[in-house]
């Protein structure tokens, strides 16, 4: 029972952010469900990257000569994202569950003074999206060995873009999404052997459907007629959140020390938000519908590390992770493909029922070519992101009652 009180302590804090492929944030992890007997975590976490890069001649749709090479700036926002877990072991067979988090999400603005001057006053290009997850668990404990859980998973997305210049064929595009639910589903199961500290789990989790109402509009700049006001319409658009896998495994290697690993996969290549209006214009005018966002890859990531129990209340950990991107060319979204990390995490105990634990990560984000909606599908990008990173922070309290 002591080892699996000193793998129960690690294995909560060397989860901090993610900056992943497609718009995966949390990593939607299940370890909090994992814990022995009652177990009650809060945390939240914050993400600060650097990414910018450089504007080639597609961008140049609307003949400006100055286009190429024109420097982005910065066009990622800083995001926290909070988190909870409730877990009761309700007899010495079945447990019951409750996690909170914000799954997937994109904040991305495009704030160059040279851009701006080409799209008519200081307006930018900027892209927003919000999500938030309940995961409702029922777990099934035929003996101290295996775990096998399932549940219902409620979901709320919104979201909101403007797309403005030459990037976008010099349209004027304005999407508000307002939030929706939408129900899925997980189940998973989980080996352990506490006599060696071992812990071993898979969870899968579906797609979640939303139906939005999405009021979009849309104004074009003609090379004869000038601009034009194509108006405001509001019209129901499906999306569905992508499935995905988890992967968690963890072993005691030596004494007050083990070692832990995370595989994530997640179906980003099925993934595309589409609204109606938008594709139903593109589609008549160039005989190709354009996706606001679409993703030519599935995800799959991987975080590997160690922790050890340094006394009676401090704890540390030390892990690597990496991400495979979603495609070649990425989206505008979130222009990196991939990353490599490393992270540190310290836990501090005063009692034994209760840590306060903190971490952080380095990311090298991996170079990308940066692709429009208009352009999906076709090999054409609008800019090159080289030489980027993020710092990832996390910070939790942990009480088990």
């Amino acid at each position: 029972m002591k080892k699996i009180t000193i793998i129960a302590a690690l294995s909560c804090i060397y989860t901090v952010p993610l900056h992943a492929a497609g718009l995966d944030r949390s990593g939607q992890s299940i370890l909090a469900f994992l814990q022995p007997n009652n177990y009650f975590e809060a945390g939240i976490s914050v993400l600060d990257a650097s990414l910018s890069g450089t504007m080639n001649d597609n961008f140049n749709k609307g003949g400006l000569s100055s286009a190429a090479n024109m420097h982005t700036g910065d066009i990622a926002n800083s995001y926290y994202s909070p988190s909870a877990a409730l877990k009761f072991q309700l007899t010495d067979h079945f447990s019951l569950g409750f996690l909170y988090d914000h799954p997937f999400g994109a904040d991305a603005g495009y704030p160059i003074k040279e851009f701006q001057a080409y799209t008519e006053g200081t307006e930018k290009s900027e892209s927003e999206v919000v999500s938030q997850n309940l995961s409702t668990i029922v777990g099934y404990q035929p003996n101290e060995n295996w775990n096998f859980y399932a549940g219902p998973a409620l979901q709320t997305v919104k979201g909101k873009s403007r797309l403005r210049g030459a990037g976008y064929s010099w349209s004027r595009y304005d999407l508000d999404a307002p939030e929706t639910t939408g129900v899925g589903w997980l189940a998973g199961a989980a080996y352990m052997v506490p006599d060696i500290a071992l812990k071993a789990s898979i969870t899968y989790r579906s797609e979640i459907n939303h139906d939005m109402d999405m009021t979009e509009s849309l104004n074009i700049l003609h090379p004869v007629y000038g601009r034009i006001d194509l108006g405001t319409s509001t019209e129901k658009s499906n999306i569905s959140t992508p499935q995905s896998i988890n992967v968690d495994l963890q072993t005691g290697i030596m004494k007050d020390t083990v070692a832990f690993a995370n595989i994530r996969w997640v179906d980003w290549s099925e993934f595309k938000i589409s609204p109606k209006m938008l594709y139903q214009f593109t589609e008549q005018s160039t005989g190709a519908g354009v996706h606001l966002a679409a993703y030519y890859d599935d995800q799959i990531s991987a975080n590997i590390g160690i922790g050890r129990k340094l006394n009676e209340k401090l704890s540390g950990t030390f892990s690597v992770g990496w991400d495979s991107g979603a495609g070649d060319l990425v989206s505008t979204l979130g222009p990196s493909k991939g990353y490599w990390n490393v992270g540190l995490g310290a836990q501090f105990s005063p009692a034994k029922n209760y840590f306060i634990s903190g971490g952080v990560k380095y990311f090298w984000l991996g170079d990308a070519k940066a692709q429009s909606g208009f352009d999906f599908g076709t090999e054409k990008y609008d800019a090159v992101y080289q030489d980027n990173h993020a710092v990832g922070y996390g910070l939790k309290i942990g009480y088990r009652f």
